[in-house]
């Protein structure tokens, strides 16, 4: 499945084309490689590296969705690899 299709169908991201903006500026990983194309194609069992807001998001894809569906459906095909709290990239600096 195309990496553009599949951030829309996981709802990670809110259209297809933010996916494409995403993966053409070179913000998404796949197993480990910077993915450039929106063509480039993801498996069951592949690693992605997802940047979210204020947060960077591992996942493991466990199966491949059939369609965009409710969000519960969309969380059944990813397994989580950073089961860590997320935590912002930076935080502010506070004065006392």
């Amino acid at each position: 499945m195309r990496i553009d299709k599949l951030l829309w169908f996981l709802r990670f991201a809110g259209s297809r084309g933010l996916a494409q903006g995403w993966v053409e500026e070179g913000h998404i990983r796949l197993n480990g490689r910077r993915v450039e194309r929106c063509s480039a194609g993801v498996k069951t069992g592949d690693v992605l590296v997802l940047p979210l807001r204020n947060s960077v998001r591992v996942i493991e894809i466990i199966t491949l969705p059939a369609r965009r569906g409710p969000a519960l459906e969309a969380q059944g095909c990813y397994r989580v690899l950073d089961a860590a709290p997320l935590a912002p990239l930076a935080r502010p600096e506070i004065e006392p």
